[in-house]
Order: structure tokens, then sequence, then C-alpha cells
């Protein structure tokens, strides 16, 4: 069995993660047992939920084990298999972890996948993998758009938020998004459509509430929330009656102290409702989403950045991209 390369998590960070939080370190790859496969890791998708995993309480997914390599997706090739339906050079998706070869096993997260039916593999990372089907569950079931409805997205140039605003485009809606620094915002516009940007970074809650009240001058009907914060706060004055609040994330209090939502009162003011939402819940219909979003791409309606970087040795620099926010698309980590 060949020597495997493992990004290790040693340490429960404390805030922002550090390098000394993880070690990459190799190991020997461990013999399979019946019913088990080895696959060759190519590319792993790197997500902010992973930093919930490091935590000890954990989120809607256990802790990840100290010692243990750090939990991602990962789409590979079998290398070795003992286990019916899975044989050696066949591609493959599943929920696997930061390192050269994962063992899986039959019955697990591990599914079968053809390369051939996307212009690229990594593609089941982003527009037709998790990704898109936050987006597309997340904004067309939760948010529940209507057609000329203003829909407000935060983080609005990463790989979730830049497919919802689409979506709403496609849906008849007006978009407006927020984004950090002028290249994204015009970004947001020249690429993905979006009717306004809003840039964010030097601008307090009161600054963003009236940046908010500017570029959507009819208030907001929906949220799509992926920052929490301030910049939630600030979404929440400028709400409609019975708008809605699709809560995917708060990534910019995932290393911090939670700051909570300071402006909630506006939800009874306005009769509005927020919701959470989690791509998990929707696993049995990826493929009508996937079909769907297909269509939508096929048709010049949806555009995917995806960001790629080269190397296991890289995974904590990688990593940390997403939240200095220096990532230009969906985060993709070649490993093979």
């Amino acid at each position: 069995m060949p020597t495997n390369r493992r990004f290790l998590l040693l340490r429960r960070p404390d805030g922002t993660p550090v390098r000394d939080d993880f070690a990459l370190v190799s190991e020997p790859t461990p013999a399979l047992e019946e019913g088990q496969f080895l696959i060759r890791n190519h590319y792993a998708s790197l997500d902010p939920a992973m930093r919930g995993w490091m935590d000890a309480q954990g989120n809607y997914m256990p802790p990840i084990p100290l010692g243990d390599p750090v939990r991602a997706s990962t789409i590979g090739v079998v290398e070795e298999s003992r286990a019916e339906g899975f044989a050696p050079g066949q591609w493959v998706m599943g929920l696997n972890a930061l390192e050269d070869y994962s063992v899986s096993a039959v019955g697990g997260f591990t599914q079968p996948i053809d390369p051939s039916l996307v212009p690229n593999v990594t593609n089941f990372l982003s527009i037709f993998g998790a990704v898109g089907m936050t987006a597309y569950f997340g904004f067309l079931e939760v948010c529940e758009p209507k057609s000329g409805e203003t829909v407000l997205v935060s983080g609005a140039a990463g790989a979730v938020g830049s497919l919802v605003g689409q979506l709403a485009k496609i849906h008849g809606c007006r978009a407006v998004g927020i984004a950090g620094g002028p290249a994204k915002c015009a970004r947001l516009i020249e690429k993905y459509g979006f009717d306004a940007a809003i840039d964010y970074r030097g601008k307090d809650e009161a600054a963003l509430t009236a940046a908010i009240a500017e570029a959507c001058p009819d208030g907001v009907d929906v949220i799509f929330e992926n920052v929490g914060g301030i910049i939630l706060d600030a979404g929440l004055m400028n709400l409609n009656l019975h708008s809605r609040v699709g809560l995917c994330g708060l990534i910019s209090e995932y290393n911090t102290e939670p700051r909570g939502i300071r402006n909630l009162w506006q939800l009874i003011v306005k009769r509005a409702h927020i919701r959470g939402l989690l791509v998990a819940d929707y696993v049995p219909r990826f493929g009508e989403g996937a079909a769907q979003m297909g269509v939508w791409a096929a048709q010049g309606k949806l555009t995917i950045d995806e960001h790629i970087d080269e190397g296991l040795e890289h995974a904590f620099d990688s990593f940390m991209r997403l939240f200095a926010g220096t990532n230009d698309g969906k985060m993709i980590l070649k490993i093979a």
C-alpha cells in the first residue's frame, strides 16, 4: 500500500486557526478489509463549515477527533477495491479528508460520479455539488423568491452567493450583492449580472444600513445571508413586510465569540421570518437540482468560478483564504 500524506488536526483552534493547530504527516495506508475500497483523492473542497467541525462541540456534524485528518469533501479515483460496485479507475465523490488516500466502504458517503457529464470534474465540488445545491434549494425553497422582488445577498462574490444572485436574476428578481473590495463588487455586476453591489469594507453598521437603503430604494424582500454580524443587522433594517431571510452561514463569527443578531426585532416589525438552511436536507434531491442547474449553465445563464490551489502542503494557506477573502470563486485544493 502507498504512503499516505495526511493533514491532521492537532489541537482545537482558539479563534482564528494558526499553522501549529495542524500537521502534515506521512503514514502507511492501511490494508483494505472486505467491503472497503481505496480512493486516490484528486481534489478537495475547502469550505467555511470545516472551521466548525474543528471545535470541540461540533455542530451539525461531530467534531473532528484530534489527531485525525481534517474532514473534507473530495473527488478522486478508486485505486484498489474489495467492494462490490467500486472498481479501480472509477471516479467517486464523498466526504473523506485532506489526505492523499482515503479508505471508504460500501454504504458510506462516497458515490460514483461520471466526469463525462460535466466540463471539468471539479464542477462536482462547485456548481453540481454541495455549493450549487445550497444555492439552488436554499434560495428557491427556503427563500421562496417571487418575480419583481429585491434580493440581498451577503458574501455575494463567494461560491454560493454568486450563484444565488444569478438564480435571482433567472427568476425575475432584482439582485443586490455585498462583497469586499472594488474588484469583487465589479465582478458581481460585470460577470454575475447583479443589479447593484455594495462594498462593506470601511463601513460600520449605520453606513452599511444607509448603503443598502440606497441600493434597495424599494426595500428588501429576501436576504440570503452568508456572513452575519453587522452585515446581517444592516440588512434587517431594510426589510419589507413579510420578507424572508435564508440563513446559510455566519462566516464573520466563526473565529470569534458569536456577536448575535442585534436587530432581530425587525422580524416582528416587518412580520418577516428567518430560517436556517442546510444542504444535507436535500441530498436525496441532488439529481433534480443538478439537472436544472445544468440546463441553465448550458443556456449561458450561470457562471461559476473555481479557485484551485495545488498541493496538500498548502492546505492551511488555502483554507485560510476563505477567511481573508483572497479566493476568487469556489475554493478547491488539488491533491493528486
